[in-house]
Order: structure tokens, then C-alpha cells, then sequence
């Protein structure tokens, strides 16, 4: 259930722009036995359309599916996502965990410095929406 509060932090700005989806396990064996954290994870998408992006707005970024966060370096997602971001097309960025998006801080800087060139960008710490 989403709050008042989560839904003022949107903006028209953000709403202009791509909503991003990543979805991440780390081992073929989790993809394949682990579906419920895949599911839940999938799930984010109504998150999206509940803060008011619109169903065709929002991109699953999840072709990193089996593959560690330890580094982004074999990661093609996480490099789509943090390019999406660079160029200023995100609006939002969904993931279950942090976790899913870096496991090191080389690939934290690499995606919050993405986000410290767009004005629209909100870097505080927040709760979960």
C-alpha cells in the first residue's frame, strides 16, 4: 500500500520520463527454485502504476537473471539502467532490495553519479515507497 506521502514525492517531471524495473537474482539455481523472490520482485510494476506511470511507461530491465551483483562489469542490465539514467529518461528506479542493483561501492558511484547530474533527482534516504 502506498502512502500520501510516497505519491507527493512524484512529480510531473518524473512521470515525463521512463519508470525502470530491475530485477536481479544472483544464481541460475535461485531463477530457477527461488520464483517467489522473482515474483515479488516482478511486482514492483504495480508500485510504478500506482504512483502513476502508465503501464507502457515502465521498462523491466532483467537480463541480468542469474548473474552476481559482486560487479557490474558482465552485468548488461545494470549497464543499461545506469546509461537510462545518465541520459536523464528515468523517472524512477524500482528494485526489491539494493542489492539487486550493486553489491560494491565502484558500482554505487557509478549509478549515483548518473543520478547527481538530473535535477530531478531525490538522493536522500528514504523508506520504501
Amino acid at each position: 500500500m502506498l502512502t500520501d506521502n510516497a505519491s507527493s514525492k512524484v512529480t510531473a517531471a518524473h512521470l515525463s520520463r521512463t519508470a525502470l524495473l530491475y530485477v536481479r537474482q544472483s544464481s541460475l539455481k535461485q531463477v530457477l527454485h527461488n520464483t517467489e523472490s522473482a515474483i515479488r520482485q516482478y511486482d514492483l510494476r504495480g508500485k510504478a502504476i500506482a504512483l502513476g506511470w502508465a503501464a507502457a511507461q515502465i521498462t523491466v530491465i532483467d537480463i541480468d537473471q542469474g548473474h552476481s551483483g559482486a560487479s557490474a562489469a558482465d552485468r548488461e542490465g545494470f549497464q543499461q539502467l545506469v546509461a537510462e539514467v545518465s541520459l536523464g529518461r528515468a523517472g524512477i528506479v524500482l528494485g526489491l532490495e539494493c542489492s539487486r542493483l550493486a553489491r560494491n561501492n565502484a558500482d554505487w558511484h557509478q549509478l549515483l553519479g548518473a543520478l547527481r547530474h538530473d535535477r530531478h533527482a531525490d538522493l536522500r534516504r528514504r523508506r520504501p515507497l
